[in-house]
């Protein structure tokens, strides 16, 4: 991670490498939070084992930043994650987990809590990048109080040999998310389930899914939006089949509650269309090269 040591939060394996606190902003591991804070308590089942506790008080003019990292063979990183935003306040934040090496087994996982307050803004981007023999699952929730927006992208274009990814968002009136999953499967089991529960009236939502299977990958994604008020919801799921030994599931789920929400969805799995390497490849490109350019051009939310 770029500019590592000016994180606010940087672990390696279980050892926490530096915290930076900042004006207007606690940065705790989370067991100290936990102790600390009596309301911290209300939000977490039992004392964190490990994790890191981000509380924005203040309006700042950079990103947040947290770095989490396996280094060591067969680590078992168990993280418990708290994020809250006060009201009115707009942050953006950088979370990057990582494996150092390709091969260290290790496994990855994290429970974590965004807490938007009223009118806060959170723009959250959330890069994965993994050893092929690692698991990973991170389970994540986000709260959007009253008139809060939310931009979450999560990307992943180097995935462990197996993934669980859980994410939930709970959608109070007014609010607003635009949820982006980004994942380039290698050799690798890929499950994924999104639901954003649109709760409170006017709020809205769009959750966009965008899947490559590569290498014998296994891909099954379901995405779901429950309508519980006057809402607007909209799922967009792609995948991309980039050759014969890969499979991908996409499952879309609209529940509606209420009469006049309005919630679409629209799903397509395809495959490299044959003109498009036959166009690259008469400018010079190898197929590898041509397979890379259209796989991340397919990769990038419009």
């Amino acid at each position: 991670m770029k500019n590592v040591k000016s994180a606010n939060y940087w672990q390696i394996d279980h050892k926490i490498k530096n915290i930076l606190g900042i004006e207007g902003v606690v940065v705790l591991p989370s067991a100290e939070a936990w102790q600390k804070f009596k309301w911290v308590k209300s939000l977490f089942k039992e004392k964190p084992k490990e994790g890191y506790f981000l509380w924005v008080k203040k309006q700042i003019s950079f990103p947040l930043t947290t770095c989490i990292t396996i280094a060591s063979p067969k680590i078992s990183q168990n993280l418990t994650n708290l994020l809250v935003i006060e009201k009115g306040l707009r942050i953006k934040a950088n979370i990057t987990c990582n494996a150092a090496e390709n091969n260290l087994y290790g496994s990855h996982k994290a429970k974590g809590k965004m807490i938007l307050k009223e009118g806060a803004s959170l723009e959250y981007s959330h890069f994965h990048q993994w050893g092929e023999k690692d698991f990973v699952s991170p389970d994540y929730e986000f709260i959007l109080e009253k008139d809060s927006k939310l931009v979450y992208t999560y990307k992943n274009l180097l995935p462990p040999e197996n993934l669980i990814l859980k994410t939930t968002i709970y959608s109070g009136k007014n609010s607003s998310s635009n949820i982006n999953f980004l994942v380039n499967a290698i050799n690798s089991k890929i499950r994924i389930q999104d639901t954003l529960i649109l709760e409170g009236g006017n709020s809205q939502g769009i959750v966009k899914l965008r899947l490559v299977a590569r290498k014998k990958s296994d891909i099954e994604a379901i995405s779901e939006i429950v309508a519980k008020n006057i809402v607007k919801g909209h799922l967009d799921c792609q995948g991309l089949l980039v050759d014969k030994d890969s499979k991908i599931s996409l499952a879309p789920k609209l529940l509606c509650q209420n009469k006049n929400a309005q919630l679409t969805h629209e799903a397509s799995i395809g495959r490299i269309a044959e003109e498009q390497l036959i166009y690259l490849r008469m400018r010079g490109l190898t197929q590898d090269e041509a397979i890379k350019l259209i796989v991340t051009g397919f990769l990038e939310i419009k």
